[in-house]
Parts: structure tokens; sequence; C-alpha cells
């Protein structure tokens, strides 16, 4: 009797493999951290074969902390960090080059080309995203270009091109599955959201060979078997960028209903039904999701590149913590933020302004900071930073948010949520099962394989772990939030 699923959650700082029962509650739970690699500034690597490793060892422990093996699976999903950019020989299965991280910054060049001709928004109308470093086709198109022989090989039909879903299911099926989902190819900028197929018009401005690239498919359907190690045999079924698998994991299924995901970066997601909205406020207009034969679903983005990962910062690179959950207490030593702001723009600005020109800046700095005002500061720009997408998202939908789903990491620091419900001026609700990211996939491969039979079931599995309300007198609130809006000004053009 099959009596789980498993999803492969491979994010941005480390591989995951959670194991769910039919309720959706976690079961067992391996996690292993993956290097992550600064050549130059701005320039941010993974090492793929180092993934892979990380995958099947995460399965393993998984596995082994549950007692449990392949016949007790029912199927497997999988979710990535989207946008990081992979090519690798077909015949060898080796990485010409590491993976691009969606941070990196170095395409800007090509970015500003593209530009020249057409402005930010060349492509949008068919991609509903503006011109950015952030994602995957210019990477493309900067590794064939870099990279010795890569272009040659691509042209004669000797390389493969993937996001980290498309690697590890490539890898999981021994090479038989090269595939991606909706999801992920809107996040390549090469992907036209009508017709769902790679757009040939762009991918002859960027000089990409179609043969490169995966074929897209649904979000919920059976892509092939695992060809080798514990879980052999056993059906890849479910394909998630890891933001809409967090969409679909809170079971976001109607128009006007958006999640949160507080992770290295901050994404927010509003499911705007079975039409693209294009955006006029500087979010992404991307896929939300397609179940099987069901029509696609599409979604408003907002994104942020620095949240959890300016905790990191603080820790890695000050040392003004030890420990990444030491920060709150720290936060807490102090009142307020002493007068400062901290705009994490380390790679730009991401929603709703798209500047690759800004840099980070602590503003209002006097003799009285102290570390404790430095973290609040921290904590306080995850914050305000969501509260200008959620502002963009309403005027581009129309739809007044009542309240906001969040999950990720960071949604267990009382004093963020707290702070997040207070400049929202909404409650912020955190659901029974945060691992909603896993969660999305896992329900996708569910669905493909009968385990679960419709989204209805899916839904009442949702339960609400802990709700906060604001707290703050409106003066106060505006006070803030305009200190926030003229400290991100003062980011604008620094990169010459």
């Amino acid at each position: 009797m099959t009596r789980y699923i498993g999803a492969i959650d491979q994010g941005t700082t480390s591989t995951r493999f959670i194991l769910f029962d039919k309720g959706g509650n976690v079961v067992s739970v391996h996690q292993k951290e993956h290097r992550q690699i600064y050549p130059k500034p701005g320039w941010v690597e993974h090492d793929p074969l180092e993934i892979w490793e990380r995958t099947q060892e995460v399965i393993e422990g998984a596995l082994a902390k549950g007692g449990l093996s392949a016949v007790d699976i029912a199927a497997i999903g999988v979710t990535n960090q989207r946008e990081t950019t992979v090519v690798w020989d077909k015949n060898t299965g080796q990485p010409v080059y590491n993976a691009i991280v969606w941070q990196d910054t170095r395409t800007d060049a090509i970015i500003a080309k593209f530009a020249r001709k057409g402005g930010q928004d060349r492509f949008r109308k068919k991609t509903g995203l503006p011109l950015a470093t952030y994602f995957s086709g210019p990477k493309i198109k900067w590794i064939l270009e870099n990279v010795k022989g890569a272009k040659e090989k691509a042209r004669k039909g000797e390389l493969l091109f993937g996001n980290m879903d498309t690697w590890i299911i490539w890898k999981l099926t021994g090479g038989e599955a090269h595939v991606t989902d909706v999801t992920n190819a809107s996040r390549t900028m090469l992907m036209n959201l009508k017709s769902l197929d790679w757009d040939n018009e762009i991918l002859k401005a960027m000089g990409i060979p179609r043969g490169l690239l995966p074929q897209i498919r649904s979000s919920s359907e059976i892509y092939g078997d695992v060809k080798s190690g514990l879980l052999n045999g056993i059906s890849v079924a479910g394909d998630l960028g890891d933001q809409q698998a967090a969409l679909f994991g809170q079971t976001c299924f109607k128009p006007g209903e958006a999640k949160n995901t507080y992770g290295t970066g901050c994404f927010m997601l509003l499911n705007t039904g079975k039409k693209p909205v294009q955006s006029k406020a500087g979010l992404l207009t991307t896929l939300g999701y397609k179940i099987g034969e069901a029509d696609a679903v599409y979604a408003l983005e907002g994104s942020i590149a620095i949240t959890g990962a300016l905790i990191q910062w603080l820790r890695d690179n000050m040392g003004l913590i030890q420990d990444s959950a030491e920060v709150e207490a720290l936060a807490k030593s102090v009142e307020d933020n002493g007068g400062i702001y901290f705009v994490p723009a380390f790679s730009g600005l991401y929603a709703p302004y798209w500047k690759s020109d800004a840099r980070g800046v602590i503003a209002g700095l006097t003799r009285y900071v102290n570390k404790g005002h430095i973290a609040r500061a921290a904590l306080e720009a995850t914050a305000y930073q969501t509260c200008e997408v959620l502002d963009a998202m309403e005027r581009d939908s129309g739809v007044k948010l009542r309240s906001l789903k969040v999950d990720g990491g960071m949604v267990f620091n009382e004093l963020l949520m707290q702070f997040q419900s207070d400049i929202l001026n909404v409650p912020v609700v955190r659901p029974k099962v945060a691992e909603t990211t896993a969660l999305g996939a896992a329900y996708a491969a569910g669905l493909a394989v009968g385990f679960w039979k419709d989204t209805d079931e899916l839904k009442q599995n949702w339960g609400r772990d802990k709700e906060w309300k604001p707290d703050m007198n409106a003066k106060a609130r505006a006070g803030l939030y305009s200190g926030w809006k003229k400290a991100v000004t003062r980011t604008f053009d620094w990169i010459e």
C-alpha cells in the first residue's frame, strides 16, 4: 500500500526531500546545504553535480529517518529554485559550466544591449517579464558565448539546457526525460504566455537553438520513472517552480487568493485565473500552474531578491550573529529601528522597480545606532519590500487583499510577522504545514497518480496555525513607510 508522496525541494541554499501523508502532513524530511560560489562581484554559481549528489543523499536520509522504502511511495514531485541555469552535454551528462544562479548579475551588458532596441519591456507582451538579469534566457546566451565550443555544440544538438527542475528530472530518469513545466518555462523569458511554447522570434533574437530546450509539459503528469537508487521505478509526476509550488501548496486555487513566501528572497503570488494580466506596476505576469489537461492558471508575481539572504549576510559577512535564529533576539534588544532603513539592493532592485543599477544602502545612520537597530532594520526591510509589492498588486488587479497567507523559513520570526501585519494593515496567516513549497510539488504529483482525487480534497488539508493582526496606528504606519520609500531612492543609479 503506497501511503506517501515524496517531494524534492531543490532550493538556492539547500536541497530537501520531504515525505507527506494523505493529510498533507510531513512524515519525514532530510536537508543538506550546498556551496555558494562567488567568482566575481555580482556573480553567483552552484555546482550542478554537487546538487545532484545532495539530492540523492537527502532522498536516502528521509527514507532512512522514516524507516521507508520505494514500496511506500506513490510518486514524487520536484520543486526548484527558478531561473538558475544549467547547460550540459547530452552524451556525457557533464555540465559545460557551473549553474548560473537567479541572483547573478553578469548578464547586465546583454540586458542593456537588448533594451537599446525596444526598451525594458521589449519581450514583456509575449513573456510577461521585463528585461532583467534575473531570467534564464540571457544566462543561456552568456554560457553559449563565453564557454569555449559551447555555441558550436549547441548548434549540433549536443547540449541541453534546463533550470534545476529539468536537470534533476533528467538525472532521476537516467536521461530519458528532458522536460520542464509551464511555470519554470515562464521564467526563462523564452516562452510565449499564450501558446505555452518556446517563442521562435525571441529564440532567434537571443541566438538560442530550439533543440537545446526541454519539452514544456503541465505541472502535474507522469514525466518518467526513476531509473536508479532507492526510488527506482517510482514515477516523477509533479514539477513546479518553487513560488508557484507554494501558491499551489497554500491552495490558492481561486482568482484573488495570494501567498507570500519568505526565503532567500521574498515572492508574493496572486492567482489571476485563466487569463494573463499584464502588469502596469512593475510585477511579473507568470504561470501559476497547469494540472494535466486542464486550462493553465496565471498569476501576478512580485519578486524581491534579498530577504532571508540579508540575515545570512549579517551572520556570514558581518558576524553580527552566530546563527540566523539569533536575529530576532538581537532585533528585540531595541525598541525601534533607531531611525535607520536597510535597503538590501545587493543585486539591484526587483519588483516593482526593476533597477539592476541599484545597490544596497543603510540610510539614516547616527552615533546612536547599534547592532540591534541594524538587525531590526534588516527584518523590517522584508516587510517594507512586501508592502511595496502588495501595493502594486492591488493597483494591477483591482483586488483588495483581505489577509495574507505566508510560508517559508522566516514565518517563525514573531517580530517580523507582527511588523508585517502592522505595515500591511491586514491579518497575516501561517498555515499548519509551513513546508508549502514541497507540499505543492507533492500535491501536483499526487493528483497525477490519483493519490488525491481533486483540488477540493487538497483544500480540506489546509489549516491555520497562527494569525497576526495589525496593531499600529495609521500615522505611525504612514511615517515609517514614507521613510522607507525615501531610503529606496538612495539606492538608484549606483552603477554607471
